[in-house]
């Protein structure tokens, strides 16, 4: 009597405990599923929110190597990270830019990535994107504006053009007494597009160091719009104005419209880099394999890579960070040799040969 009544229960016992283990196992995979489950929504959520931010961007053109890296790197960058991306070529042209930005208000775009194709002539519009509450990311170029302060934009990233022009000069300075020449150094110049934030600023700064040279003389100055097409035809009216034989140095606002100029010296029957030293300015991959040929002598550093920072901005906004105001990016020159000081700091040129394969743009 005794043994039936307790192995009965002893079995029970034994069978109820069998089944909540196998609840237990069921409900632990029915957790992990669930969990599972809840970061693929989450996963989801986050993707579906970084896709609903639309970012407009309006670029100056397409005149150069340099721009074309640019845009590439900026409008990559931005749809890599999910977002809807609103692009607008302005194709040289401050009004196209005027109306880009417009429509980019009307269409409600969460930010504006802004290149200005000139200088000055934006207080209005930019006014606009303010009333309107859009952050206004300023990327290369940067508009001068009347606004009482800098709470208009986010923050800048570019070239610190000034200085870019102040390098180009010292160089040719360093580099011509390094060869050993003597007297005047005689300067062709080729300015960027008059207006713009590059051929004002690299015009000023060489400007700075020409005043404080007695013997850097420039003696044809005309803009080549920072195309290669007018850089040729410029140059070709440079050699017909002054003579050939007059001329030491060619110095030209950005690497296109050098290697324009390299072409008209050619057709004159001259060795460029050799009868007239070629100095250009933005360091693209084209300027690095003249260097190389012998066709060039120096190229001034200004990165078009910008994307990246472009990201990194629009992500720490939406997160509520803050950023500096202006951000130059770490740039160097590159010439034949290397060793050439370019600065009031000491730091010298880089030999661009052994930097050419790694140029991306």
């Amino acid at each position: 009597m005794i043994v039936y009544f307790f192995f009965p229960r002893f079995s029970i016992y034994f069978i109820h405990r069998a089944r909540f283990a196998q609840n237990l196992k069921r409900g632990v995979i029915f957790m992990k599923k669930l969990f599972a489950l809840v970061l693929a929504f989450a996963l989801l959520c986050t993707a579906s929110s970084a896709l609903a931010l639309t970012v407009g961007f309006t670029q100056v053109g397409q005149e150069s190597d340099w721009r074309t890296a640019n845009t590439d790197d900026v409008c990559s960058a931005i749809k890599e990270a999910g977002w809807e991306l609103i692009y607008d070529d302005a194709q040289q042209k401050q009004e196209n830019q005027v109306k880009a930005v417009r429509n980019f208000i009307t269409q409600g775009v969460d930010y504006i990535v802004f290149t200005a194709v000139v200088t000055t002539g934006w207080d209005e519009v930019l006014q606009e994107v303010v009333d309107e509450g859009i952050p206004l990311v300023l990327i290369d170029r940067f508009p001068e504006t009347n606004f009482p302060d800098d709470s208009w934009y986010t923050t800048y990233f570019g070239g610190d053009f000034p200085e870019e022009g102040a390098r180009a000069g010292r160089w040719i300075l360093n580099y011509m007494a390094s060869v050993g020449h003597e007297g005047d150094i005689n300067i062709v110049r080729l300015q960027g597009t008059t207006g713009a934030d590059a051929q004002v600023g690299r015009t000023k700064g060489f400007d700075s160091v020409v005043a404080a040279n007695p013997s850097m003389k420039i003696i044809f100055d005309q803009t080549g719009n920072f195309t290669r097409a007018e850089g040729q035809a410029v140059m070709e009216a440079a050699l017909k104005a002054v003579g050939a034989e007059n001329i030491d140095v060619l110095w030209a606002e950005n690497d296109d419209m050098a290697l324009g100029a390299i072409e008209a010296i050619k057709a004159a029957g001259l060795v460029p880099g050799k009868d007239i030293i070629i100095v250009g300015c933005d360091a693209v991959k084209a300027a690095f394999e003249a260097i190389v040929a012998g066709d060039m002598n120096c190229t001034v550093e200004c990165t078009p890579l910008m994307g990246s920072r472009v990201v990194e901005v629009i992500t720490g906004l939406e997160a509520g960070e803050t950023f500096e105001k202006t951000v130059h990016p770490v740039e160097y020159v590159y010439d034949m040799d290397g060793g050439i000081a370019y600065d009031d700091a000491g730091n010298v040129t880089l030999k661009a040969a052994d930097h050419v394969d790694e140029r991306l743009y």
